[in-house]
């Protein structure tokens, strides 16, 4: 049964950092695109970032751009989400999701998602 898990979640400081992971089960996903979504209370769901199967080609949007780095680790099956210099509005759920393909465009499974809350 394919599934996708996330971890890594939490409370932090603004300023703080925290690693997200995103493991995958069920099936390798070093075949295909990974995406992470974030989802605060009232607005709707955006995609973060996104990296490619081979990790070669990456994208954020641009309020995480110099602050968010996406990468994998296909021999764990897992890919990541270093989240440095947070501030009070990354706060949401934050959800992985498999790529339909090798590249960065539509999704067809998500994770149950893990809280990250930024505030002092």
């Amino acid at each position: 049964q394919l599934q996708l898990v996330e971890s890594g979640g939490g409370l932090v400081q603004p300023g703080g950092s925290l690693r997200l992971s995103c493991a995958a089960s069920g099936f390798s996903l070093r075949y295909y695109a990974i995406g992470w979504f974030r989802q605060a209370p009232g607005k709707e769901r955006e995609e973060v970032s996104c990296i490619s199967w081979t990790g070669s080609s990456t994208k954020y949007i641009d309020s995480v751009k110099g602050r968010f780095t996406i990468s994998r680790d296909n021999a764990k099956n897992t890919v990541y989400l270093q989240m440095n210099s947070l501030k009070p509005e990354d706060t949401a759920i934050y959800s992985c999701a498999k790529g339909e393909g090798s590249a960065c465009s539509g999704y067809d499974a998500w994770g149950q998602g893990t809280q990250v809350t930024v505030s002092s």
